[in-house]
């Protein structure tokens, strides 16, 4: 087997490219198109089409590349259909800014121009992340790769508006939207980041009309108070009743307003009188068509004030224009008192600009109709969450849904399907009615005009994304991949985007295909790191993958990351942990060369060629425990616990096999016994070839290397081969908890050779007291025991006696004793432990006083503290351990 031997190091990066290269061009990735196997599909979140991988890219799409080659490896006929998300602002504000780097500006160059520079800011930057992503292993089937700019999948969005146009679901109307005053668009309910911030509450005063008398009120924002247009109180509020009816006149402005009564007015807030500025807050902008209020904007779209303020405030900045209100209503004896006031901002998603709330006319779709088969399909288990717990607050979410604002004030994405007629004498009262196609039209239908103009706006990059189950099968065309591999059958997404995507995709697939667009979501935790802070760029705590690639392995980083990421729970990021996977990696690759080198000429035969009487008990037990470990990791799959599966197989990998079976094989392995050498051999690969396969959907580029020399050169490449199935004849529950005692037994007696300073090469004798039971057990698989835990006298029974000075612990209820005498110098190993004991001791308290001084631990950083804890727990169990170990000897 020289040819088939490993390297002596593993060097991850030459086994990366060789085999992400082989799977390829050997088509690995694409689905069969001939294939009558069921489908398994799983559609990518398409990142953004200039973005670049971060550590919360990893885990997504690790978990996605682990689903898809597991099922792979079940038969199913997989596709993991690839692509990448346009992102309407994230995009031109990339493209804007690097064109004022250059002294250009957008609005100088035109639409036409300007999107000329986005194409080309997206060739020459698009498409990064799909090759960090090969570079990950994601096997995603890339000759289907797709771009929600497409020209297919632009006709895809096009069509959904049309129809659901048609179908009266969307339709263009003045509201209060969400404004980003920097990015200059509006924005849905869902891109609104709200911060708690600091701020103030301050109490004005308006003078009644034609009375001596005013009313107070209280906002947050003052120069609002420029658009006001009325004042509200509740109802069932008796200090104000007489108020109602009356009307006050607007201080700095002169209006007369009127004061109205409206069951929206909490009692409760500021004064329990509330002005109303119907144009700039959604609540206000409901009670003023209540109430049939006046409408007055007073600001332009970069939130400086327009001309419908008094001359004086006109083209200030809204928070210069608050001071300015807030310094007249002073001098005018207005000002009534400031109050501290936290309140939530919404901030824009993307430029962090405080978002306003603004009357514009948009494009906006309804939402409750479409809610209701997305909450039932939900609800009747057709589509599952994992975690569970998301389903209330998506229901939450759906049982409150706002209509959904579509239109955006870009260039680029998706232009709205519609356009006006701007004729000329000839046209008529019809034609004032909006155009809506996915084709140009030529003129227009009611006068016949040629002079159109398109809506200027386009569309919501989720109006876009909403379709990716769809689009990029080929809907609204019938097609043959449609038909076979929608709907999909998981997604894997973080809970953040639940409502920008998840819901509306689940909306869009019941609205358009009356179905589903997958049947399970698996929601990923927040990366955090030590400190618990999310991880990211602004921050500095976020490491790049590709260095961590470079440095420890992709198939290193994607173990040491899923094994710490628990479904749906949030994750402390430590580098430690994906040492953790590297070494792993390195254990693996050792003991895989290990068993090659230990192999004859030819590959061992199948283990069901080995006779039954070949097999001894470490074999049974490896068996066992191998098949054990399947149906483990079958069940954690089942419950979409993808870090439990994968800390399965590492713990039955790493102990059982790497640290137990090859130990206990090594005898016969090295001896003359040629039966018993072929078996361990047999048994040996065929329990590291089981390993390779339940490892490979999590670190694929390995144990496909691995696998290569394990198997002739005519099977199949492991990314192919089938998934291993539990072969329960051969679970021995009987076997593996003898086997446990020794293995416990020896690992008992290592720890007393260790802390006892016991030389490595020198034989302990041993005596175990213990039922006759457990007695028996030991003596059957004795010689186990004493080779590992080199024991050279061996005794037995019921009734022994505890020998002087020996070392003493408990295992399984059985007492275990080591005598000393002979074995180690008794009194210089007392006086050793005595001074480790005081060092330790010494240690100790010091770290107690440390932990005791509550300026300390109220002013020194949590991590500190925490350290501090950390170390205080290691020194009491050291000492604890010194002290029973001089214990034992002294007695």
């Amino acid at each position: 087997m020289a040819d088939n031997v490993l390297d002596k190091i593993y060097d991850p990066t030459h086994v990366e490219d060789k085999w992400y290269s082989v799977w390829e061009n050997n088509g690995s990735f694409a689905p069969d198109e001939n294939s009558l196997d069921p489908s398994f599909t799983i559609m990518i979140p398409p990142p953004n089409v200039t973005g670049i991988l971060t550590i919360g890219h990893v885990l997504n799409n690790t978990l996605q590349d682990v689903l898809v080659r597991r099922a792979r490896m079940q038969g199913y006929n997989t596709l993991w259909l690839p692509g990448t998300d346009h992102a309407s602002i994230a995009t031109e504000a990339k493209v804007a800014r690097n064109l004022k780097d250059l002294g250009k500006d957008k609005r100088d160059l035109g639409r036409e121009v300007f999107l000329t520079h986005a194409w080309d800011w997206t060739e020459k930057y698009g498409g990064i992340i799909i090759k960090q992503l090969k570079k990950l292993g994601c096997s995603c089937d890339w000759s289907r790769e797709q771009f929600t700019m497409d020209d297919d999948y632009s006709h895809a969005v096009l069509e959904s508006f049309v129809r659901l146009y048609n179908d009266g679901l969307i339709y263009r109307g003045e509201r209060i939207i969400n404004w980003d005053p920097v990015g200059l668009t509006a924005l849905s309910d869902e891109e609104v980041i709200y911060q708690e911030t600091k701020g103030h509450l301050w109490y004005f005063k308006y003078p009644l009309k034609d009375s001596d008398g005013s009313v107070i009120v209280a906002t947050t924002r003052p120069e609002t108070m420029l658009g006001d247009t009325g004042i509200a109180v509740n109802p069932d509020d008796v200090r104000y009743e007489k108020l109602v009816g009356k009307s006050v006149i607007l201080p700095l402005v002169g209006r007369e307003i009127p004061v109205f009564s409206d069951n929206y007015v909490d009692k409760d807030f500021g004064t329990g009188c509330v002005k109303v500025t119907p144009a700039h807050d959604p609540n206000d902008f409901d009670m003023g068509e209540r109430h049939g209020l006046e409408v007055i904007n007073i600001l332009h779209q970069n939130a400086t004030l327009n001309e419908n303020v008094p001359e004086k405030f006109r083209g200030l900045d809204r928070y210069d224009a608050r001071k300015a209100v807030v310094k007249d209503m002073e001098a005018l004896g207005l000002l009534v008192k400031v109050e501290d006031y936290v309140n939530n901002v919404g901030h824009s998603e993307r430029t962090d600009a405080v978002v306003e709330p603004y009357l514009s006319k948009q494009w906006f779709v309804k939402m409750k109709p479409l809610a209701g088969p997305a909450l039932k399909a939900v609800k009747e288990g057709r589509v599952s969450f994992f975690p569970s717990r998301w389903v209330k607050t998506y229901d939450h979410w759906l049982e409150n849904i706002r209509d959904w604002c579509i239109s955006r004030q870009l260039w680029w994405g998706h232009r709205i399907p519609v356009w006006y007629c701007v004729g000329d004498d000839h046209c008529l009262l019809e034609c004032k009615e909006p155009i809506v196609s996915v084709l140009p039209p030529e003129k227009c239908p009611h006068c016949g005009s040629t002079n159109l103009a398109q809506d200027e706006d386009v569309l919501d990059t989720w109006f876009s994304s909403w379709l990716w189950p769809l689009a990029t099968l080929g809907w609204p065309n019938d097609t043959k991949d449609l038909k076979r591999f929608y709907p999909s059958s998981d997604l894997v997404t973080g809970p953040d985007i639940i409502f920008f995507w998840v819901a509306r995709m689940i909306m869009a697939g019941l609205y358009f295909k009356n179905e589903i667009p997958f049947e399970r979501v698996y929601f990923t935790g927040i990366i955090r790191d030590n400190l618990g802070r999310k991880m990211s760029k602004s921050l500095g705590n976020s490491p790049d993958p590709l260095d961590l690639i470079a440095t420890y392995g992709a198939d290193a980083l994607r173990v040491g990351l899923l094994i710490i990421a628990p479904q749906g729970n949030d994750i402390l990021f430590n580098e430690d942990d994906i040492e953790q996977g590297r070494n792993f990696m390195n254990k693996l690759w050792n003991s895989a060369r290990f068993v090659l080198m230990n192999l004859d000429d030819d590959l061992p035969c199948d283990i069901s060629q080995v006779p039954d009487g070949h097999l001894d008990t470490t074999d049974r037990w490896i068996l066992s425990r191998l098949n054990h470990t399947i149906q483990q990791v079958d069940i954690a799959y089942s419950r979409y616990r993808m870090n439990e599966a994968v800390k399965l197989v590492y713990d039955f990998a790493w102990g059982d096999f790497c640290d137990w079976y090859i130990e206990f094989a090594k005898v016969r392995l090295y001896g003359n016994d040629t039966d018993a050498r072929k078996t361990a051999q047999s048994v040996s690969v065929t329990v590291l070839k089981t390993i390779m396969k339940l490892l490979h959907p999590y670190a694929p580029f390995i144990t496909e290397e691995i696998w290569s020399k394990l198997n002739s050169d005519d099977e199949v490449t492991l990314i192919h081969s089938p998934w291993p199935v539990a072969a329960e004849n051969l679970i021995r529950e009987d076997i593996e908890t003898d086997m446990q005692v020794i293995m416990d037994l020896t690992q008992a007696i290592r720890n007393v050779r260790i802390d006892l300073n016991v030389p490595p090469g020198k034989q302990a004798a041993l005596m175990i007291r213990g039922s006759e039971h457990m007695i028996a057990k030991v003596i059957a698989n004795k010689d186990y025991l004493c080779r590992l835990a080199r024991i050279g006298d061996f005794s037995a029974g019921e009734s022994l006696e505890k020998p002087h000075h020996a070392a003493t612990v408990v295992v399984h209820q059985m007492e275990v004793f080591v005598p000393l005498e002979g074995l180690i110098d008794i009194n210089d190993e007392i006086a050793r432990l005595k001074k480790q004991i005081a060092d330790m001791d010494g240690r100790l308290k010091a770290v107690n006083g440390k932990l005791k001084n509550a300026n300390f631990v109220s002013r020194a950083p949590h991590h500190v503290v925490e350290h501090e804890q950390i170390k205080q727990a290691k020194y009491a169990e050291n000492l604890q351990k010194l002290q029973e170990n001089l214990k034992s000897i002294e007695e």
